[in-house]
């Protein structure tokens, strides 16, 4: 094994998340990380597309009278036909809705993993918490990404993503703090003392809605406003552009909601471990990236009291990887 190169015998960290599903492995004391686009687009098949999408090292798979065209591949495919990607996972956990759900998350996570190196490999893979409405699928998504991996040969375990936000980004502070995933299809949240979740929920609110909510009063595919968000907006007030006043508009509403939501969770505990010194905040996932989220977010967190004291408000240095680095120390603990 060269310096860059992970040891492949070591545990898995694994995000399952609704917009993109990441590996974490161990490299020399380094993470390395690699990613698929938690996302599909159907075309009708053909022998000679079939053998197009062969020769250009498309990742597909044919399904009857459909080719299935997954991961980073999709967004491609739906830039070129102007068609929305279709996802096989809503609000955090497996679409009820799309027959194809189970089966595209199976061939993502099989190409990202592999099979194990090493007899009885751990893996520790992201759920969600429960959210406003309760258990909602958890349960039968979290079966079916634990079966998916033990048919791979691994020794499987989940991990609530608020917590590996902790494993990933509080080392420093004994585990102890409030990691935030600010993901696509959910907000996770988890408050920890020396790395025991205390509370932990999620919040439907999150990257999706807000893709959907402003491709409504603007007319566009959602599927653009995302691409945007992640590119080129920044969350710095209205202005004469309708498609940032609209994404500025729900992503307020959004940070309102997960703020409301945070202080009501931990002010409702009755049980709350005494905390002797102030704790930190960390906030990760795509959703969060955008310039002037931190800046937003710590502006409504500061407008009232907020039930226990924080050290520091931040935003992790790997956003996107941080939930996929948390799972990987858990499974290395």
């Amino acid at each position: 094994m060269t310096k860059s190169e992970p040891d492949y015998a070591q545990p898995v960290g694994l995000d399952v998340g609704t917009s993109r599903i990441v590996v974490a492995r161990n490299a020399e004391r380094k993470y390395q990380y690699e990613a698929e686009l938690n996302a599909f687009v159907t075309l009708p098949h053909s022998k000679l597309a079939e053998s197009l999408l062969q020769r250009e090292s498309v990742f597909h798979e044919v399904q009857g009278s459909e080719m299935v065209v997954a991961g980073n591949d999709a967004q491609k495919f739906a830039e070129v036909f102007h068609v929305e990607t279709r996802r096989p996972m809503r609000n955090g956990v497996l679409n009820p809705l799309e027959p194809h759900s189970l089966a595209v998350v199976r061939r993502i996570i099989t190409k990202l993993v592999g099979r194990p190196a090493v007899e009885g490999q751990k893996v520790f893979f992201s759920v969600p918490a429960a959210g406003p409405d309760g258990e909602g699928g958890i349960a039968y998504h979290e079966a079916s990404i634990r079966q998916i991996l033990t048919d791979l040969g691994y020794d499987a375990s989940p991990i609530e993503e608020g917590l590996a936000v902790v494993f990933g980004e509080l080392g420093g502070c004994n585990y102890t703090g409030i990691g935030i995933s600010c993901g696509s299809g959910l907000c996770n949240v988890c408050l920890a003392v020396l790395s025991v979740p205390v509370i932990s929920f999620s919040v439907p609110r999150a990257g999706d809605y807000i893709d959907s909510k402003a491709a409504e009063v603007t007319g566009e595919l959602a599927t653009r406003l995302r691409i945007q968000k992640e590119q080129s907006f920044f969350l710095n007030g209205l202005n004469g552009d309708r498609v940032q006043n609209a994404l500025t508009v729900y992503y307020e509403e959004m940070i309102a909601h997960l703020v409301d939501a945070l202080r009501g969770h931990i002010s409702a505990t009755q049980r709350l471990p005494k905390l002797d010194q102030a704790i930190p905040l960390v906030l990760s996932g795509g959703t969060a990236m955008p310039r002037g989220f931190i800046d937003l977010f710590g502006k409504v967190l500061r407008a009232s009291d907020f039930p226990v004291k924080l050290s520091e408000v931040r935003m992790s240095s790997d956003a996107l990887n941080s939930t996929a680095r948390g799972a990987l120390m858990a499974a290395l603990c």
